[in-house]
């Protein structure tokens, strides 16, 4: 069980973002740098891009053979799919919370890219979950993730910052 000072920092925790596409200057960098600055959480983020045409399924099928071998060291995998169970903020800093009671040092999430994930990376994952049933674009997908970090992170700590 972990006991520590969250708000400090001192608690350990190893957030691994392994995503599809590579962020470059814009308003996507921006969010992302904005709320990833903010969290005392380390953030170790693994950006892919496959070049080379495809057909949608090959190009799944190769996307997700790097973002798993980008996991590999992970206590808990959670993808980022449509499809996958609706959390609220609260429901998701619970979760997040229960993971490193259990001893989670490395926690990982999972961004597809344009064609969605490989049903290799949900089988993969200990979670998948949701931000809503519409389709965001995958790059800005990143940025709303760490601000949810933060969030959690904020809850987790009875700080202001979230407002129910």
């Amino acid at each position: 069980m972990v006991n520590a000072c969250l708000l400090c920092g001192s608690q350990r925790l190893n957030i691994t973002i392994a995503a599809i596409g590579k962020l470059k200057s814009g308003i996507e960098l921006d969010l992302y740098q904005h709320y990833s600055a903010r969290l005392k959480w380390k953030i170790i983020q693994k950006q892919f891009e496959i070049k080379k045409p495809l057909t949608s399924e090959h190009r799944k099928l190769q996307e997700a053979e790097f973002l798993l071998s980008a996991c590999a060291d992970a206590d808990c995998i959670i993808a980022l799919d449509e499809k996958g169970e609706l959390f609220s903020s609260p429901e998701l800093a619970n979760y997040l919370r229960k993971t490193m009671d259990k001893g989670a040092g490395n926690i990982a999430f999972i961004i597809g890219g344009a064609d969605g994930l490989h049903d290799n990376i949900r089988k993969k994952a200990n979670l998948v979950i949701s931000f809503g049933r519409i389709t965001y674009p995958h790059l800005l997908v990143r940025g709303l993730l760490v601000e949810q970090l933060y969030r959690s992170f904020t809850i987790m700590n009875n700080h202001p910052y979230h407002r129910e």
